[in-house]
C-alpha cells in the first residue's frame, strides 16, 4: 500500500478513484500514563507518557486507514491526515483519513 499525505504519487498514475477511506480509533488515558504525565509536566519538557499515548492512537488510526482502503481495493492512499477530537475529558478521537485511488506505474 502506498501512503502519501500529497496529491499524487509520483511515477503513477491514477486509474480510478475508490473515494473517502478512513481509519478511527479512540484512547483513553489511564491512572498511570496521568501520574507520569502529570510528574513530567511539572518538571518541564517532553511529558513522553503522553507522546507514546498520542503515537499510539495514531498508529491505530493509520493501521485501519490502511485495512479500510484494502477493504475496498485500493492500493494507494492520497492526501492523508490525521484529526484528534477530545470526546469527553481524557478521552480522545483519532481520525486518520485520505483518498483511497487504484495506481500503476507509469
Amino acid at each position: 500500500m502506498y501512503v502519501t499525505t500529497t496529491n499524487d504519487l509520483p511515477g503513477f498514475r491514477i486509474n480510478r478513484h475508490i473515494g473517502l477511506v478512513r481509519g478511527v480509533t479512540v484512547r483513553s488515558r489511564n491512572a498511570l500514563s496521568d501520574a507520569v504525565g502529570g510528574l513530567q509536566s511539572m518538571l518541564g519538557g517532553r511529558v513522553g507518557a503522553y507522546v507514546k499515548l498520542a503515537e499510539a492512537g495514531r498508529q491505530e488510526a493509520y493501521d485501519e486507514l490502511v485495512r479500510h482502503a484494502q477493504e475496498h481495493g485500493a492500493n494507494a492512499i492520497l492526501a492523508v491526515r490525521y484529526d484528534a477530537t477530545e470526546i469527553m475529558p481524557g478521552v480522545t478521537e483519532v481520525l486518520c483519513y485520505g483518498t483511497g485511488v487504484i495506481v500503476e506505474p507509469v
